[in-house]
């Protein structure tokens, strides 16, 4: 039986770019150019954990332009090609990405981990991540929603193993 890696999203296309099929997309990586790391993507619109669901695609030339890449992807020839693709998410294997250093962690790795406070209160799940000029910031939802920072001084322990999250955070944030 062959075990095969979860996908781990790396960005999305947009928008058709010309007529020559080729693609915007924006990616959700540390660096705007990080996805030309990887020659072989994977497209698709399901579960990331079912790799199956998804198409290998290899990207024939890419740019980057503002904060966004352009991208010509094999197979994918013409201006109604590309807008097919609208949506579809960018992503690699997991086995394919470097082991992040001590303390840091993927996006897609706290995506699900249960968060609460030292006082046991349960804020509810990460559902969301994104980046500010300052600092990362979790979406978090239970109860309501809180934008917690993702910041040593707020989140102090990450088990990604046992799922959970503890965090010095005041409930009525």
């Amino acid at each position: 039986m062959q075990i095969v890696s979860e996908l781990v999203i790396m960005g999305r296309i947009v928008a058709p770019y010309g007529v020559y099929g080729w693609v915007k997309v924006q990616p959700a990586t540390e660096y705007v150019d990080s996805l030309f790391d990887y020659g072989r993507w994977m497209l698709g619109r399901g579960d990331p954990k079912q790799p199956e669901q998804w198409q290998s695609c290899e990207v024939e030339k890419a740019k980057v332009h503002n904060d966004l890449l352009l991208v010509k992807l094999q197979g994918i020839d013409d201006r109604d090609q590309a807008f097919s693709c609208k949506g579809m998410y960018v992503a690699v294997y997991r086995d394919e990405l470097p082991e992040p250093e001590e303390g840091e962690y993927y996006w897609s790795d706290l995506i699900g981990l249960q968060v609460r406070n030292q006082q046991e209160v349960d804020f509810g799940q990460v559902v969301d991540v994104f980046a500010t000029g300052a600092n990362d910031v979790l979406v978090v939802k239970g109860d309501r929603e809180r934008l917690v920072p993702f910041i040593g001084q707020v989140v102090l322990e990450v088990d990604t193993d046992g799922k959970t999250m503890l965090v010095d955070w005041d409930p009525e944030f």
